[in-house]
């Protein structure tokens, strides 16, 4: 007997029921996933409501300008519609600039390299670099908790540079503290600082997983090393040292030996015990080389100090005063200074021109806000004393900027307002570019002559490109939807089984999938009910308090229904009609859209059809949940769930009827077998 084919073809019957489960799962699972497409069209389509919900939808703005080469300007929707004349303007606002008094080089001929360190072009500058020593760092805090104290952790011998603090930065979260070592002068906008062990003390807790960011000079700087492999040279962190104190070696056995640095010959420099010299020290590079001394399972420590200077920039600023501290390594170049002062929070940009060989200091905005003018003049036009620095936007402290490079007395010019007058009234901005009432202003020149005068219109092209653009992505919705629930449903065409699949291509199997899926939402309740609801909201009259009763209708504007009714009620613009009227009562036209109300008569369009579409998106987000839902929290998905165990269920009782198939035909076929070999037997015998 062929037990394996008769089992196959009773177990293909068998499993009749279980096919038809499994199709009616993958009916269930197209379905779903076509109401949840549907609910992603109506989501997009919200979000055009929303925007079509803003009135900036029916207000767009125009200018025009009588003299766009004197003034120009552009307005938002918030702009009234109204003209303003510009005249008798005085000055253009402007930023205020230092330029230093000599130039930077000492030879003409031969200008500063600025991207050369400071330490090796320090010799080419006009005025000699003043050189403080100790160790420049910059400490980031992250507090695990919340709290007033925290320390910059500070090494064991290592102290704040005396007299230093002033040039202290200290950021929490990008807001500048300033800094303090008296704990009575501790208020919200300062930090106490100990300058013996680097604590810092706030009036307020600051938050955990802050960024509090220090800028501070050391009074050393101590490098340690450890070595695991043979080793005789390494490199100190900070590169060109001003002076090495001492150097110090602990080997394997821990027996420490102190050497000491002196000056050498060819630029190098010496490292020395009792028996002399053992090695040198580059202090070009800070690299740090022994002879017939093996690093190996010892640990180093390095106490040492670096060449710096510190300076100061700030400037008025439409904040208020704003400054920031500078302080440069000998190993930094100018242009490191200028990139680092152009990146702060001073306000200001510096730029160094090497062919007049000079450097100036810009403010970043325009304006005056501190002290006179730059050519200031009493109510009678005499000139006013200025007061250099008092008057000053631009603020510089510190030897480098003020001798070095020559800001100390750098006459500072521009930092102007904008003096003008408009519809009559004399003013000023600090700012060529300004906004009134919704509309943006700007000054191109100065001029005392003809006004110029500023209209401010409805801009009809923008609202009708906004209205159409609206009814196009409503048509294309309507399309999409109508397309959905005329879908033909070819009943004929079932999910495939296995066995099907084996027996068609690739090709075969795609077009018949094709017609299998399709019709899945054919005449659907809730989608055939969204578009007459939204047929309804178009055309029902808007009755609310100050619309034009002419505009109350979509008709009435030229946007009408399609001839085609097949098309499920696709909507077409007469455009002259709708410029004609958003020219003649742009307000009524809003409110045909937009109005709001408590009732749906006074509704505008655009909030009728957004109520309608959220019922319509929770409706069959009810039925077909969406990709965050669990099976149990929608009605399809519980669906799908009893279905499931419907399949296990009959899946195991398939296994059983299969097993007793096996086991039925197996005892059958021993039993053949037997009585075969009993006729055998019988058939010798009589044989016999």
């Amino acid at each position: 007997m062929d037990i394996d084919q008769l089992v196959s073809d009773l177990m293909k019957a068998e499993r009749m029921p279980l096919d038809k489960m499994k199709q009616k799962k993958q009916v269930m699972e197209w379905q779903r996933d076509d109401y949840r497409s549907m609910n992603t069209l109506l989501l997009n389509f919200r979000t055009e409501l929303t925007q079509m919900k803003l009135s900036t939808s029916y207000r767009a703005r125009s200018t025009s300008s009588t003299n766009e080469a004197r003034v120009t300007a552009t307005a938002t929707s918030a702009a009234a519609l109204a003209s303003y004349s510009i005249s008798n303007v005085k000055k253009l606002a402007s930023a205020a600039t230092k330029v230093n008094t000599a130039a930077l080089s000492a030879d003409k001929e031969k200008k500063i390299d600025v991207s050369k360190s400071l330490l090796e072009s320090s010799g080419s500058f006009a005025e000699a670099i003043e050189w403080k020593t100790g160790s420049v760092e910059t400490k980031t805090i992250n507090p695990a908790e919340a709290g007033k104290e925290f320390s910059l952790g500070l090494a064991k011998g290592v102290s704040l540079a005396a007299g230093t603090e002033s040039y202290m930065n200290v950021k929490v979260n990008g807001k500048t503290f300033g800094v303090v070592t008296d704990i009575n002068q501790l208020n919200e906008n300062n930090v106490y600082v100990d300058t013996e062990n680097g604590k810092l003390t706030f009036k307020n807790s600051i938050a955990k997983s802050s960024s509090i960011k220090v800028d501070y000079i050391a009074d050393k700087k101590i490098d340690t090393f450890a070595f695991s492999e043979d080793a005789s040279n390494f490199t100190l962190s900070k590169g060109q040292p001003s002076s090495i104190s001492s150097i110090v070696i602990t080997d394997k056995d821990q027996k420490a030996s102190t050497y000491t640095v002196v000056n050498g010959e060819n630029g190098l420099w010496d490292i020395t015990d009792d028996s002399g010299k053992v090695g040198t020290v580059d202090p070009a590079t800070g690299k740090v080389m022994f002879n017939g001394i093996n690093l190996k399972d010892a640990s180093v420590k390095v106490e040492y100090q670096q060449s710096y200077f510190n300076f100061n920039v700030g400037s008025h600023t439409s904040k208020g005063f704003v400054s920031e501290n500078f302080n440069i390594q000998g190993t930094e170049s100018l242009n490191n200074v200028i990139n680092k002062v152009n990146s702060s929070s001073a306000g200001v940009s510096m730029f160094y021109d090497s062919f007049k060989d000079k450097v100036t200091l810009t403010r970043t905005e325009t304006g005056n806000f501190h002290g006179l003018d730059s050519n200031p003049v009493d109510k009678d036009g005499k000139e006013i004393a200025r007061t250099p620095l008092a008057d000053d936007e631009i603020v510089t402290s510190g030897d480098f900027i003020n001798r070095v490079l020559g800001f100390e007395k750098a006459a500072e010019t521009g930092g102007d307002n904008a003096v003008f007058t408009i519809n009559g009234l004399e003013t000023e901005r600090s700012s060529n570019t300004f906004d009134i009432s919704g509309v943006t202003f700007s000054l191109k020149q100065t001029f005392s002559d003809a006004p110029v005068n500023i209209s401010i219109n409805n801009n009809t092209n923008a609202i009708f490109d906004n209205i159409k653009g609206f009814v196009e992505k409503y048509n294309e919705l309507i399309g999409k939807i109508q397309g959905e629930i005329s879908e033909e449903k070819y009943k004929s065409y079932t999910p495939l089984t296995d066995e099907q699949r084996e027996q068609l291509s690739d090709k075969q199997q795609e077009q018949w999938e094709e017609k299998a899926k399709s019709g899945t939402l054919r005449r659907d309740p809730t989608l055939t009910s969204l578009l007459t609801s939204m047929r309804t909201d178009f055309y029902t009259s808007v009755n609310s308090e100050g619309i034009n009763p002419l505009y109350k209708q979509l008709s009435a504007i030229g946007i009408k229904t399609t001839a085609n009714y097949l098309e499920g009620g696709k909507l077409e613009i007469n455009e002259a009609e709708l410029k004609k009227a958003i020219e003649a009562d742009p307000a009524s036209i809003e409110k045909l859209f937009n109005a709001s109300g408590t009732t749906n008569d006074q509704k505008g369009i655009v909030q009728r059809l957004y109520d309608t579409v959220n019922t319509s998106m929770e409706k069959v987000k009810l039925k077909a949940g969406n990709s965050f839902s669990t099976n149990q929290q929608f009605t399809m998905g519980k669906q799908l769930d009893s279905l499931n165990k419907s399949i296990d269920s009959f899946e195991s009782r398939l296994t059983q009827v299969e097993n007793r198939y096996w086991s039925q035909f197996t005892a059958m076929e021993k039993a053949i077998q037997r009585s075969n070999e009993q006729m055998a037997y019988l058939m010798q015998q009589f044989g016999g």
